[in-house]
């Protein structure tokens, strides 16, 4: 599926994201302490700086400029949440090896969810002038 310009950075990080969650969902015993220090490089250095754009700059700025569906923010922000609380166990060392393959499966869904569902939505609900202020603050909030 063809992505808006304004959108093409988050779906990037999408990529990255399900290749990692890949890997959790694959882990064993014997790797599950490779996996999980690659989740974790994955979170500091893309994973928890996305959800920070989603949830300051991409929901805020569909709730000003567009008709946004209360429901899909509110799944994000459960989806989030879950995400996080998993991440939080993950960087504590208090992961064990069902909890790496529980984050694989929701981070998998959660990624899915937006670029079939979400991102769709919100580029059909925006004009090209309200995708490109969104864009615009993606890249900004990308690159601080």
């Amino acid at each position: 599926m063809k992505r808006s310009v304004a959108l093409t950075p988050l779906s990037h990080d999408h990529h990255k994201g399900l290749f990692v969650a890949q890997r959790l969902r694959r882990a064993e015993s014997a790797s599950g302490p490779e996996t999980a220090g690659e989740f974790r490089k994955f979170w500091e250095e893309h994973g928890a700086p996305h959800f920070r754009v989603e949830e300051e700059v991409l929901l805020p700025m569909w709730r000003m400029l567009g008709r946004v569906e209360p429901e899909h923010v509110a799944r994000v922000a459960q989806e989030h949440l879950e995400i996080r609380a998993l991440a939080f166990a993950v960087e504590s060392e208090a992961a064990e090896l069902s909890d790496l393959k529980h984050l694989g499966e929701l981070l998998s869904a959660h990624i899915r969810y937006e670029e079939r569902e979400l991102f769709p939505l919100i580029e059909a609900d925006l004009d090209a002038a309200a995708q490109e202020r969104i864009g615009a603050a993606i890249r900004k909030a990308e690159s601080a």
